[in-house]
């Protein structure tokens, strides 16, 4: 019982059911397996990459299909509704790579994307350090100029992909004295001298997305690593934020729509007191609430997706998708697990991985109380 999706085409369908195999073959048969050890193999990247999967709106030039974002949207939802929690395509393919593509000069493009997309190099973005959360221009790790070179020092936290990575946007201070306009984006290779990986970060869910604090002590890079000009790196951050949120936004409604979808199953088949759990008016009552609230995320985050395709998302829009949806799923996944009973509470139960994966949503992206703070900016 859905509004019919007015977004996709039998193109997108043929793509999505291409997807949809790709996860289930691919990465539900060894779930357990990448969840352990905290990170897939690099395998998986590759085949992802003879897919089509990896950075499907980047240009054929540079390896990719030239598709709009429609396409990328397919790849989330797959892999949310599919209960996978990694690998990070979803930074990799939709975050770093348009920094790439936007930003990147001729030389950098043809070196790193072509690499991205057939899953041979995976990308990375390293902003969050130590102290400051969603405050970057709070960030301490600097590059200073040394001749034609950067030399770069500092720490990143929480970075994901940040195990698998070959390459990390690194958002630096390049004038420390300059606030936001002393941010600059420098590419940095994971082999570089002075460049290390600390450990995989062990985490309250998304156990298979590896995820890393990252060290920089005396990192020379060649000042044609930047990305774009100097100084510009907050504004290049900010202008990519709508749609880092709208991805989140996706994600969190095909999670809701997965969650409800395998409750009902749950609850049509357990039986209670000598009846069905789903025959209960209290199971009824609950699952007609969130399967309605999803409903109305799904038409409203369609909306939003096709404002992104055509380049007229606001981004306090964007705050709101990302703010309302990761909201509702920690609710639609409180309350299917609620109706699981005790197994909810079993790692084996996909809602009780759905549930702890959630909660990042609130905080990546910009915490929900940022968001906040942009939505009410534009009412004022």
């Amino acid at each position: 019982m859905h509004l019919p999706r007015t977004l996709y085409s039998q193109d997108h369908d043929a793509f999505r059911a291409s997807v949809k195999r790709f996860f289930d073959e691919e990465l539900v048969a060894r779930r357990e397996e990448y969840e352990a050890a905290g990170v897939v193999d690099r395998s998986v990247w590759l085949n992802a990459g003879r897919l089509g999967m990896l950075g499907p709106t980047m240009p054929e030039a540079y390896g990719g299909l030239g598709l709009d974002r429609t396409y990328a949207a397919i790849v989330v939802e797959e892999q949310a509704r599919a209960g996978l929690s990694g690998p990070g395509f979803l930074l990799h393919s939709n975050i770093v790579m348009p920094y790439l593509l936007n930003y990147g000069t001729e030389e950098q493009k043809q070196t790193w994307l072509p690499k991205a997309v057939s899953g041979e190099a995976v990308l990375a973005i390293a902003m969050t350090e130590p102290g400051t959360g969603s405050d970057l221009q709070r960030i301490k790790t600097t590059a200073r100029r040394d001749g034609d070179d950067y030399v770069i020092n500092g720490s990143k936290m929480f970075i994901t992909n940040g195990i698998s990575a070959d390459l990390v946007v690194m958002v630096c201070k390049t004038d420390p004295s300059a606030g936001a306009k002393g941010i600059s984006l420098i590419l940095v290779e994971t082999d570089r001298p002075g460049f290390r990986k600390g450990r995989n970060l062990k985490k309250l869910g998304m156990k298979t997305q590896d995820t890393a604090e990252l060290f920089l002590d005396d990192v020379r890079v060649p000042v044609t690593n930047r990305l774009g000009d100097e100084g510009q790196g907050f504004v290049y951050l900010m202008q990519e934020l709508p749609w880092e949120r709208l991805l989140s936004a996706i994600w969190c409604v095909a999670s809701c729509e997965a969650a409800i979808e395998k409750t009902i199953a749950y609850t049509q088949d357990r039986e209670a007191f000598g009846q069905r759990i789903f025959d209960f008016q209290n199971t009824r009552f609950k699952l007609a609430e969130v399967a309605t609230e999803t409903e109305i995320a799904r038409v409203f985050i369609d909306r939003c997706v096709e404002q992104i395709v055509n380049g007229s998302l606001d981004p306090a829009v964007a705050a709101m998708a990302k703010y309302w949806t990761s909201d509702l799923q920690g609710k639609v996944m409180d309350e299917c697990l609620q109706l699981f009973g005790g197994y909810g509470y079993m790692w084996e139960y996909d809602i009780c991985r759905a549930f702890a994966d959630a909660r990042i949503n609130r905080i990546w992206g910009g915490t929900n109380e940022i968001m906040k703070e942009i939505i009410a900016r534009r009412l004022a």
